[in-house]
């Protein structure tokens, strides 16, 4: 399974990104509730139509507050780059076995790496 960043989402909602709608199509895409929030943050074409579609998607483990803190401190996360949204998506990775991380945030990116949780796609 995929679970990818809101950059990922951006690029799908404004130039629909082929290889996005060919995971969703295979049900092979997760969604984090953060990630439709910041979308919803956002402007977003047929807004209620979308954001109930983002809704829909399968939702990853969403991780405590307190789970995602001593991920920080056991995995030696801080000040690696990342903030507290970026942070629980990693924590859903690790919760949620076979997810893995798709981003193009290269801070984001490198503490997937250095997890093996790295979707590796472009």
């Amino acid at each position: 399974m995929i679970l990818a960043d809101t950059s990922i989402w951006v690029d799908h909602l404004r130039r629909h990104n082929l290889q996005m709608q060919v995971l969703l199509d295979s049900g092979q895409v997760l969604m984090h509730p953060f990630i439709v929030a910041e979308l919803a943050l956002g402007s977003v074409r047929d807004r209620l139509r979308t954001l109930a579609a983002l809704d829909a998607v399968l939702s990853a483990r969403v991780a405590q507050v307190s789970e995602v803190r001593q991920m920080i401190e056991a995995r030696s996360l801080y000040a690696r780059g990342i903030g507290l949204t970026e942070a629980h998506l990693v924590a859903s990775c690790l919760i949620t076995p076979g997810t893995r991380l798709w981003t193009r945030d290269n801070a984001l990116r490198s503490v997937a790496q250095t997890l093996g949780i790295d979707a590796g796609l472009p």
